[in-house]
């Protein structure tokens, strides 16, 4: 008998190899991006300090009244510009982009160049 992959396992050992090269500094933080079925989620992280210093999802009260009509692929375009806009507000410029495993494409990929249009780096 064939015993199935679990997918996300796959995904967490992805991110484990990549987090031992990817690692955010004070002058360029790590964005994180994490997407589930409905939802995306993006953070601004510095690892020397250990604290999120932005961050932005579809669930957020101000973000979700905004991407009712629209589709996946835009919600999380307007996350990562919304997470850029944030970021840079608190005078973030540069950050290394961290995809949490995924294949950069389809809503990652829409995340990080929502990034780059907001004014981030990568």
């Amino acid at each position: 008998m064939i015993n199935k992959l679990d997918k996300n396992e796959l995904r967490i050992k992805r991110h484990a190899r990549v987090r031992n090269k990817v690692f955010g500094t004070s002058s360029s933080p790590r964005l994180n991006v994490y997407r589930s079925l409905t939802h995306v989620y993006a953070q601004i992280i510095d690892d020397t300090k250990g604290i999120t210093l932005a961050s932005a999802s579809t669930i957020e009260k101000a973000i979700k009244d905004k991407i009712v009509k629209m589709t996946r692929k835009e919600q999380a375009f307007f996350v990562g510009e919304q997470v850029a806009m944030r970021a840079i507000e608190k005078g973030i410029k540069t950050v290394v982009f961290d995809r949490g495993g995924y294949i950069y494409t389809g809503r990652v990929a829409q995340v990080a160049e929502g990034a780059r249009k907001g004014g981030l780096e990568l």
